[in-house]
């Protein structure tokens, strides 16, 4: 009886050790399943950080490139303004000195004088 005692000691030892073996192998597991769900946190964290960011930006892109258009629409509407002017400019400038041409060479218009008797 003392062979099946001692058998049974050297089971129950190994049955023991092999639980304790289950739960160091579940501590294990258990750490590294608490420091993935750490690391899944802070990447959603991430996440929602950049989202917004990219969010803002996208606002803020979207508004400067309007106003980017607004300053090319002006731009040119100033520029063909701006060169209507040049021509009428042009137009006036030739008219004057067509006028300046025509009128020396017209006799000098008497001038009349008044003389008081």
């Amino acid at each position: 009886m003392s062979q099946q005692g001692a058998a049974l000691q050297i089971y129950n030892n190994e049955l023991v050790k092999c639980i304790n073996d289950l739960c160091a192998k579940r501590d294990d597991l258990n750490r590294q399943i608490l420091k993935e769900e750490a690391d899944k946190n802070k990447l959603q964290n991430d996440i929602s950080i950049l989202t917004e960011r990219l969010a803002n930006l996208n606002e803020s892109l979207s508004k400067n490139m309007e106003a980017e258009k607004e300053f090319e629409k002006t731009i040119a509407e100033t520029e063909n303004v701006y060169m209507k002017i040049l021509a009428t400019s042009q137009s006036l400038l030739n008219v004057l000195k067509r006028e300046k041409h025509s009128l020396q060479e017209k006799p000098n218009a008497p001038t009349s004088s008044t003389t008081m008797s």
